[in-house]
């Protein structure tokens, strides 16, 4: 009988990934936010620098909410996978009913 196998580290390792994502993502944008976009000289430039950062910035905190959701829905997964897994086990340890 074939037995549903996933070992937890699946769920550790994509926790890791997705909160390195969003922690990646929160650098980036801090660093937008303080970047000082008169360096590039001509003000329609600054302008577009200016405007491009904050779009950016958005785009970024959309990303870094995302991939914090996504985190929370990892560990409820794997909470649940957890708990189907004891479930299973006990549910071999009863004693087995046979027909009459």
């Amino acid at each position: 009988m074939p037995d549903l196998r996933l070992e937890d580290t699946i769920f550790q390792d994509l926790k890791k990934t997705f909160s390195s994502i969003s922690d990646r993502m929160e650098t980036t944008r801090r660093t937008l936010r303080s970047t000082d976009s008169s360096v590039v000289g001509e003000s329609k430039l600054v302008d577009n620098v200016q405007d491009f950062a904050d779009d950016w910035q958005y785009g970024i905190k959309q990303l870094g909410k995302h991939t914090h959701g996504a985190v929370k829905m990892i560990n409820k997964i794997g909470d649940s996978f957890s708990k189907l897994d004891l479930d299973l086990a006990e549910s071999l340890k009863a004693p087995q009913r046979k027909g009459k």
